[in-house]
């Protein structure tokens, strides 16, 4: 079959749903095999596009069968023919051949042109919502932004990049969110999956590894490798804490975290919608670390360090007690989980009612 239009339309349709040639070529071929198969009555075809000469070859397959009994170890997805038969369709047929017979496009009946037509589409979508997901699948684990198109009572419509649209839950953003139509938010992606109508992408605004994506975005020291997010934890929507360490002995860890002025850190806030962020140093020494994780409470000591089972004791002022433990608790725990150790906190007093030596 000499055909250029066809190959001509293949260029287009690949050009139109954003695909490549051989991805269209990939579903014309199921297309015609399958109308192969409806007009023959076939198991198997066999199609070669030949654009250099802008030629389409069409086989129907048929496997001739050796003289006397059946073999049982025959290849059962081919369609069996006796010898006498194949060599009405080609005189030159050989038992044990796969006998293959040319048919052109034309000779399609209806329902072997709807066959063809309905494979196509079903390959060629396919390809698209396997195409969309693999563009999806490299946001996981990354910030993005995105447009709020409907708020509903459980969930904000957002659309992220051009034309993927998804639901971020209520129960996924923070108390202090009040987005309206049109807002430009940040989410981060948790998760890509495909789906029997398509890729579904879930997003969080919640999620600890935001804080984290944020300080990317705006604490280029960070983006850079010179400083180092070591330890983080979140209490979403209200407050987070941070450990950090700077690679470079000139640069600040936490002046150019903060920026001049707080420019950086207040900009981080705004877009988690006012959420406090503690930062500290990160230290090797275990009970420096731990001293500094319950910033900005003071700590006059660290006892009872006990490295195998990560445990130890902060001593603090008898008037800094509360503001270690937090508001239910909410300081140490924050400490504890971005710090990595299980934190007791005593006043000084009651340590030393405890005859606790530091």
């Amino acid at each position: 079959m000499i055909n250029k239009a066809f190959f001509q339309n293949i260029e287009e349709v690949a050009n139109d749903n954003d695909l490549t040639k051989e991805q269209v070529y990939l579903a014309f071929e199921q297309g015609l095999i399958a109308a192969c198969k409806k007009q023959l009555g076939v198991q198997t075809c066999r199609v070669e596009f030949k654009e250099e000469k802008n030629e389409l070859l069409i086989f129907g397959q048929y496997f001739v069968l050796p003289e006397g009994e059946l073999s049982l170890d025959l290849d059962k997805k081919y369609t069996f023919i006796k010898l006498d038969d194949a060599k009405a369709l080609n005189p030159k047929a050989k038992e044990n051949q796969l006998l293959e017979v040319k048919i052109e496009p034309g000779d399609f009946s209806y329902n072997a042109s709807r066959d063809l037509k309905h494979r196509f589409n079903e390959v060629l979508n396919q390809i698209k919502k396997e195409n969309i997901y693999q563009g999806l699948k490299q946001l996981q684990y990354e910030m993005v932004n995105a447009k709020v198109l409907e708020v509903e009572q459980d969930f904000y419509r957002i659309e992220i990049n051009k034309d993927v649209i998804t639901m971020l839950p209520k129960k996924e953003s923070l108390p202090t969110d009040k987005f309206h139509v049109g807002d430009r938010i940040k989410v981060y992606v948790t998760d890509v999956e495909m789906k029997t109508k398509g890729p579904k992408i879930y997003v969080s605004r919640t999620h600890v590894a935001l804080v984290t994506r944020l300080l990317e975005e705006y604490v280029p020291e960070i983006k850079d490798g010179t400083i180092e997010v070591l330890g983080i934890s979140r209490d979403p929507g209200d407050r987070s804490k941070v450990g950090l360490r700077s690679n470079n002995e000139n640069v600040d860890v936490i002046g150019a975290t903060v920026g001049e002025g707080g420019s950086r850190i207040k900009e981080i806030s705004k877009f988690l919608s006012g959420e406090k962020i503690d930062l500290f140093r990160w230290s090797d020494n275990e009970k420096e670390l731990i001293a500094q994780s319950l910033q900005p409470a003071p700590v006059v000591a660290v006892t009872k360090v006990n490295p195998k089972e990560k445990t130890a004791l902060a001593i603090v002022p008898d008037a800094q007690l509360s503001l270690a433990i937090g508001k239910l608790g909410q300081n140490v725990k924050l400490a504890v989980q971005a710090s990595g150790w299980s934190i007791d906190i005593k006043s000084e007093t009651d340590a030393a009612k405890e005859g606790i030596i530091y």
